[in-house]
């Protein structure tokens, strides 16, 4: 069952249709009170998006710093649809935090470009841990939520993408004035179009 907070969020949602996706999640394990509330959140918002149990694959990793592995290593063998990673970065008294942050957010970026699979940011960078909890069910609701929307209508976005591209038919099979290498012949004069 839902935070109050995720199911607050649920209510006025126009949720996406995820029916006959396969999407995974990563989970960091480090701040695991915090992030299990997002991984948990996300759960139950990828099924009331229509995602089915069984084609949710969920997976934890011990850091945010080992996300963007888990995430390639899951796209590589268990073909999701989307990936969401999930995990939660307090600030310390050290840089520490501003290090992993920005090369995990390069890396995951860069991994759903390589790849054409949306892999969706669902890390907290907080300044404590009290801004933390109030983004993970508390008066911010919970980024979990948010994360599982964003990777169904990802998905749709990219499956529509591709729809529409394969109905365009950009050259005519019949075009004489064309030869394999989409140059004209010798033999053809250019005509312009108007």
């Amino acid at each position: 069952m839902a935070s109050p907070a995720a199911q607050s969020f649920l209510d006025g949602a126009q949720l996406p249709d995820g029916s006959g996706l396969q999407i995974g999640i990563v989970t960091s394990t480090w701040n695991a009170e915090i992030t299990g509330k997002l991984r948990d959140a996300c759960l139950y918002t990828l099924q009331e998006c229509g995602v089915e149990a069984d084609s949710i694959i969920s997976i934890s990793v011990p850091g945010a710093f080992e996300l963007p592995l888990a995430a390639k290593l899951m796209i590589d063998h268990r073909l999701p649809d989307a990936v969401i990673c999930l995990g939660c970065i307090i600030k310390g008294e050290t840089r520490h935090d501003e290090y992993i942050a920005s090369s995990l957010s390069q890396n995951l970026m860069a991994l759903g470009l390589e790849t054409d699979t949306p892999v969706i940011f669902g890390v907290l960078t907080t300044e404590n841990e009290e801004q933390a909890l109030d983004r993970a069910g508390g008066k911010h609701g919970n980024k979990g939520v948010e994360a599982a929307i964003s990777a169904v209508h990802m998905v749709n976005l990219a499956m529509e993408m591709v729809e529409s591209s394969e109905s365009l038919d950009l050259f005519d099979d019949d075009d004489d004035d064309m030869d394999e290498l989409g140059e004209m012949g010798d033999e053809d004069e250019f005509k312009p179009p108007f």
